[in-house]
C-alpha cells in the first residue's frame, strides 16, 4: 500500500477507489459506498488494509454529507465531489460507516495494525478515524 499522509483519500487504495467511484454512473455511486463500508464492517476475520483503506475514504465522503462534515479537499477524493459537490445517500450509511470504522479500529485489522506500528505515540491516522467517526454519530 501506498501511502503519502494520514487522511482517508492519501494512499493508492483510497485514490483508486475514489476514481472508480468518480467514474462510476451516477445512479451506482451511493451502491458504490455501501459495498465499501458493508465489506469492512461485515469481516468477521483478519480485516485487509486494502478493504479498510476503501471503507475509510467511503465514510469520509457519508461523513461530508453531513450537516456540519468536514469538506472534501483532496485531489486524490472523486473530482464531484470536489468545492462542495454533494452525493444523495441514504440515511442508512452513517450508522454503517460508524460500524465500518469501528471494525477498521479494531485489533484484528491489518490497518490498525500498520498505522499502530508506523505513527508511534502520535497518531494522526487514528486521530483522522476518530474524527470522522464523531461527525457520523453526532445528533
Amino acid at each position: 500500500m501506498g501511502t503519502w499522509d494520514s487522511g482517508p483519500f492519501d494512499n493508492d487504495t483510497a485514490a483508486d477507489w475514489c476514481g472508480d467511484l468518480n467514474d462510476a454512473d451516477v445512479g451506482k455511486r451511493p451502491m458504490l459506498v455501501r459495498e465499501a463500508l458493508s465489506r469492512a464492517a461485515g469481516e468477521a476475520g483478519y480485516l485487509d488494509a486494502d478493504v479498510a483503506c476503501e471503507a475509510i475514504a467511503a465514510a469520509a465522503i457519508v461523513a461530508a454529507q453531513r450537516p456540519g462534515g468536514p469538506a472534501i479537499t483532496s485531489s486524490y477524493a472523486p473530482d464531484f465531489l470536489l468545492d462542495g459537490g454533494r452525493l444523495d445517500l441514504p440515511d442508512d450509511l452513517v450508522p454503517l460507516a460508524a460500524r465500518a470504522l469501528d471494525r477498521i479500529m479494531a485489533a484484528d485489522s491489518e490497518w490498525h495494525f500498520l498505522w499502530q506500528d508506523a505513527a508511534g505515540p502520535s497518531n494522526r491516522a487514528f486521530d483522522d478515524v476518530h474524527d470522522l467517526r464523531k461527525v457520523l454519530t453526532a445528533r
